[in-house]
């Protein structure tokens, strides 16, 4: 079976950590966050893999070559953003697939652990144009829901409301019948949600929605992102790609970690990174080369590479970019964001978002 992987975003939510890396490279549990989705579909019988492209489109070449995971990798790429619809219909210029075969549609921000292989399976018995996989959540008015008959069979696309028909949500992760992608407008700005599966409802074609509330997480936002990583290290989804085994924390190799400091939680320590003793660092993402002193306290953050924090300094919910660097006594919280190369003189000030 062949995929098609959508990287294309430029991941604005998340800067400045994409600032110089595309948000499906950023380091996630220690490897990069399309490791995992790789290692997934090879898992669901995935043999070749169509990255759809576009911003800083030579990373991801250069990062996984022609052959990761198992899976063969063949790259497109988009000279302007051509939207969801647009994107797959670009790719599909590099798919091998006959007009019948079923052709798996990612997301690259998506972290599923959802059963992809229970998704194709329904796809091919209803003889599906395209077979969504649907979640459950706690708090639909939050998103556009897809209502679905008692057959499975997806009847409609509805924006948010605030009393929603259905707590079933998009999830991101399609099975497409190869000759239904050929039907996307080439070239042009299309959207999936709005256009092609509307379109496709409208015209009689069977839409279904494969319905499962698995592990899921969107990591489009800083928390989001923190705590991917953090729920991979601590196996509440698993992934082949980790490097180690789940635990408390992930520490790399060449990092190095103070006996008397206390890191737990979930907590990855990219390689070259240091904790002193006494530092505290719980549920957070320490990329590589990032340095912690003494008495320092970081808490659901991310410390970009090269980053420091100083003594006594307390980070909680904060991001810290390339080579910045928070001076001793100074407290960032409430989702604030240093940019890369900036230094926080030392001070005893608390920043926050709230304030």
């Amino acid at each position: 079976m062949e995929a098609i992987l959508l990287v294309g975003g430029q991941g604005t939510r998340l800067r400045p950590l994409t600032i110089s890396t595309p948000k499906p490279l950023l380091p996630t549990a220690g490897v990069a966050f399309l490791a995992h989705q790789l290692a997934r579909a090879h898992a669901a019988g995935v043999t070749r893999i169509v990255f759809a492209t576009s911003y800083r489109a030579e990373m991801f070449e250069a990062a996984f070559g022609v052959r990761a995971h198992g899976v063969e990798l063949v790259y497109v790429s988009e000279a302007e953003p051509l939207g969801t619809g647009g994107a797959i219909r670009n790719a599909a210029r590099a798919l091998t697939s006959g007009p019948d075969d079923p052709v798996l549609i990612l997301n690259g921000d998506i972290l599923s652990g959802h059963d992809v292989q229970a998704q194709v399976a329904l796809h091919e018995k209803a003889g599906a144009a395209v077979t969504l996989h649907l979640t459950e959540v706690d708090d639909p008015s939050r998103f556009g829901v897809v209502p679905t008959d008692g057959e499975g069979r997806v009847t409609a696309f509805l924006e948010k409301a605030a009393r929603p028909v259905t707590n079933q949500i998009n999830a991101g992760c399609y099975v497409f019948r190869r000759s239904a992608i050929d039907t996307i407008p080439e070239g042009e700005v299309v959207s999936v949600e709005r256009e092609t599966f509307p379109g496709l409802i409208a015209s009689g074609a069977v839409v279904m929605g494969h319905v499962e509330s698995a592990y899921w997480l969107d990591v489009g936002t800083p928390e989001a992102f923190v705590q991917g990583s953090r729920d991979l290290v601590l196996g509440k989804i698993a992934s082949s790609a980790m490097p180690g085994e789940p635990g408390d924390r992930l520490v790399l190799d060449g990092a190095v970690v103070s006996p008397g400091a206390v890191v737990r939680g979930g907590t990855t320590v990219g390689r070259g990174a240091e904790i002193e003793a006494g530092a505290t660092v719980l549920g957070s993402v320490l990329q590589d080369g990032a340095f912690v002193s003494e008495g320092a306290t970081v808490r659901d953050s991310v410390i970009g590479r090269g980053a420091r924090v100083g003594a006594g300094a307390v980070l909680d919910g904060a991001i810290l970019g390339d080579g910045a660097s928070v001076g001793p006594g100074n407290e960032l919280r409430g989702g604030l964001r240093l940019w890369p190369g900036i230094s926080l003189p030392p001070t005893a000030v608390r920043f926050s978002t709230d304030a």
